[in-house]
């Protein structure tokens, strides 16, 4: 488990989203590709740009957010998000 320093931390140093992260096809801590794990739980953390920015459930949405539940709203399929991502590039 992360402390609270190190969660601190990590927010402090965060960079751009990523634009896969901006479709929300990449977590936005651990980088997980949900594209190559569909089983993985994501929460909406965040939004940029009018979309969702996720983070797996658990750590990664505390350390994404500071909260275990992330932010309001449900994740778009991820079939829809990858549709998204393909059809603006």
């Amino acid at each position: 488990m992360y402390s609270p320093d190190a969660i601190s931390s990590r927010r402090r140093s965060h960079s751009e989203p990523t634009e896969e992260m901006v479709a929300g096809l990449v977590c936005v801590v651990c980088r997980a590709d949900y594209r190559r794990a569909p089983e993985k739980d994501a929460m909406v953390v965040a939004h940029h740009s009018g979309k969702q920015l996720l983070a797996c459930e658990g750590v990664c949405v505390r350390m994404a957010g500071g909260s275990v539940n992330g932010s309001d709203g449900t994740p778009l399929p991820l079939v829809e998000r990858m549709h998204r991502y393909e059809a603006e590039h």
